[in-house]
Order: structure tokens, then sequence, then C-alpha cells
């Protein structure tokens, strides 16, 4: 089940991020070509790129692709870090459930409304509904973490440590530098 969830998500961003390309390309050509456009394809690509960056939150989180701000919590002893890393999914927790509650109730009421996309002829709430799903994701992918941070198979967030990254990236600019100065005498 979580296989599948994994493939879904991968490919509605894959699909997405494909689909807002080939509309942009598209009008570009047109424009410039042609003297041409389509009215609705600023707006398409905008809901597209709400879609694309929810979701693509809820994967860089199971990827461990955002930037963690970690540094004192590095410096606990393990236990600590431990009930560090658990307070700050519980609050994880908190935010994406007051952001699932407040987006129901605004698309209830946009449903009720009855509110159309400004230049395509479906309804609003249709297009935002991205705003639960990709906190649903989100949310599933903290309680998945906690999960494994109580059970000792995962340490932290596993985010990305950019320090050590720039850190290992400096050393194969200078090792690069080093070895063209060798070849260049």
């Amino acid at each position: 089940m979580v296989k599948l969830l994994h493939r879904f998500e991968e490919g509605a961003i894959g699909l997405l991020l494909v689909t807002m390309t080939l509309l942009v390309f598209f009008e570009v050509i047109l424009r410039f070509f042609f003297n041409e456009g389509l009215l609705w394809a600023q707006e398409l690509t905008l809901y597209l790129s709400a879609w694309l960056v929810l979701m693509g939150a809820s994967w860089g989180l199971r990827q461990g692709a955002h930037i963690g701000v970690d540094a004192a919590i590095k410096h606990l002893p393990p236990n600590q870090q431990k009930a560090v890393t658990l307070f700050a999914l519980a609050l994880c927790l908190v935010y994406c459930g007051l952001f699932i509650y407040g987006s129901w109730i605004y698309l209830s009421k946009m449903k009720m409304i009855g509110i159309e996309m400004e230049d395509m002829p479906i309804e609003k709430w249709k297009a935002m509904s991205c705003l639960i799903l990709g906190f649903g994701l989100l949310t599933l992918r903290v309680l998945t973490i906690g999960y494994e941070v109580l059970t000792g198979t995962r340490a932290g967030f596993g985010l990305v440590d950019e320090a050590k990254e720039s850190m290992h990236l400096a050393e194969e600019v200078t090792k690069e530098m080093e070895s063209r100065e060798e070849q260049n005498k």
C-alpha cells in the first residue's frame, strides 16, 4: 500500500511538472511566433504549480530533501534528540491539522457559493483541493517519521545537512583545482 502511494505521488508530481512545462512552452511559442495566446494557460499553470508544490513538500520530506536547521540538536544526547524531534513532529502535526481544517472550511464555502476559476469553467474548490491532498500527504509523512523515531529506526527528520554537503562540495572543488594545477605544470 505504501509503495503504491509512493508511485502515485511520484507519478503525479512528474505528470504535473511535464504538463506545466509543455503548457508554458506551447504558450511561449504561440505568443512569440503567432502573436496569439491561450487565455486559460496562465491560470492553469498557477494551479498546477500549487498542486506541484504541495505534493512536492510531502515528497521532499520523504526523500529528506528539505533543509534542516538542527545544528544545536545534534549536540544533544540521543534521548534528548529523540524528545526534541518528537516535539517538533507534534508541532508539524498541529500545523498540518490546522491547515487541513482551514482548507476544509474554505473549500466547503467555495463549493457552497459555486465560484468558478476566472478563465476556465471549473469550480474553484476542485482546483484548490490540492490543499487537503497536499497537507494530508504531509501529515502521513510526519506520522511515518514519528513512528520511525519512536521505534528507533530513524534518529531525526533525516533532512539535508547543508553545511556537511557544502564542505563536501568545497573539498571536491579544491581537489579539482589542485589536479588542474598539477596538469598545468
